[in-house]
């Protein structure tokens, strides 16, 4: 019996796949050069190159005809936003930057998840199932692209509400150079990774990654956090306030706790950092990563200071002080036990 026509195999010998890829999603056909390109918005050249590495592309030879009319829609758009909001270099370049890295990974983590259930699906080898996913994507592509329009959409207006939130009823925050945003942060981080994953195979170790990162940020955001990132055996988060610090803390070492198929040592701190790149940065940070190398598997460590806050904010929490020790990068630490109070 034939797959259903939904979710056929296609056929990857048609040459004019890409093409037809190329011509929906780029606007049209590549008629211009990056000479040209630059010459129809009246910039420099060096300015349009620049633009096209930060989005992560390459430019390719300077006579080479690679860009389309959409381009230089697109081009001409963030010229004009520079010059009415009077956009400084580095702010244009970082907004553009954001914008590569972040589709760059976006779209090889779609791609090779349907490349993943091709392969199952059709017991197809690798190669053939990443044949048949190119000839897919012309289908599947307009789906994707309202899908990201949409979470792009909803992240804005959550990241609004937070603002708001925290924000809304204050005109300064008197920080001086201090960093601008007081938060907890936390790290998971999977025990023996390395000798977990030993001898797993594409399939199992894909599947193993996916499993715990998904698992991870569904406890995280249940309970009030935020992913920053996934580094394959460790997550890092941050909530707004101390007591969804520790809520998110204790729920990662409850759901991966010993006995679980991969438990994790967690650090959490409370401290000021800066937030940029998607990331976050500062000294709760690198202490935070510290401690999950001071915790046993399925509990929770915090600094002094951060067990001084949690002490004086949150309810039904137990802090146990541990003897004093050195830990490498911070001195002598007297790291502190988190645990739920017993009924």
């Amino acid at each position: 019996m034939a797959p259903e026509s939904s979710d056929a195999v296609p056929d990857p010998e048609d040459g004019s796949t890409l093409r037809r890829l190329e011509d929906q999603l780029l606007g049209g056909r590549r008629t211009l050069t990056l000479a040209q390109v630059a010459d129809r918005l009246g910039a420099d050249v060096e300015e349009v190159r620049l633009f096209w590495h930060t989005l992560g592309l390459p430019t390719g030879a300077p006579d080479a005809v690679a860009y389309t009319e959409d381009d230089v829609d697109v081009l001409a758009l963030l010229l004009e936003a520079r010059h009415r909001y009077g956009l400084s270099d580095q702010a244009a370049v970082s907004l553009v930057r954001s914008i590569g890295h972040t589709t760059d990974r976006l779209v090889l983590w779609q791609v090779e998840a349907l490349v993943e259930h091709m392969t199952e699906r059709y017991a197809l080898d690798d190669t053939s199932a990443r044949l048949a996913v190119l000839d897919r994507l012309a289908d599947i592509a307009p789906l994707l692209e309202r899908q990201l329009l949409h979470a792009w959409r909803r992240q804005v207006v959550a990241i609004a509400g937070r603002f708001a939130a925290e924000f809304g009823g204050t005109r300064s925050t008197g920080t001086g150079d201090q960093l601008p945003l007081a938060r907890a942060v936390g790290f998971a981080d999977m025990v023996s990774f390395t000798t977990r994953t030993a001898g797993l195979g594409a399939h199992d170790l894909a599947e193993f990654v996916q499993t715990f990162e998904t698992r991870a940020r569904d406890v995280v955001t249940a309970s009030g956090g935020r992913v920053v990132k996934t580094i394959g055996d460790a997550v890092l988060f941050v909530a707004d306030d101390p007591a969804t610090g520790v809520a998110v803390a204790l729920g990662l070492a409850e759901a991966f706790g010993v006995e679980s198929a991969t438990p994790v040592r967690v650090g959490l701190v409370w401290g000021r950092v800066l937030s940029r790149f998607g990331d976050v940065f500062g000294a709760s940070v690198n202490v935070a990563a510290r401690l999950t190398e001071q915790a046993l598997p399925g509990t929770v460590m915090l600094d002094e200071p951060t067990a001084e806050v949690v002490a004086a904010q949150v309810a039904g929490v137990d802090l146990t002080t541990q003897e004093e020790r050195v830990v490498p990068g911070l001195g002598p630490v007297r790291p502190v036990l988190l645990r739920r109070a017993r009924a």
